[in-house]
């Protein structure tokens, strides 16, 4: 019963995380991914930087 408790409580953890990330393409997001490290963008990341920041 314990580890299903601790199962549960791990899954809520990462659900309630996830739900916390700006919507991509928001001025949250771009403040995000301005202060980001270029280096460790995804090539989706860069080109929704590019997309929804730059070409607005």
């Amino acid at each position: 019963m314990k580890r299903i408790i601790t199962v549960v409580a791990l899954l809520l953890s990462v659900a309630v995380v996830a739900a916390c990330a700006p919507e991509v393409g928001s001025d949250a997001w771009c403040t995000a991914m301005e202060n980001k490290p270029k280096g460790d963008w995804s090539g989706n990341e860069a080109k929704d930087y590019a997309k929804h920041c730059v070409f607005k």
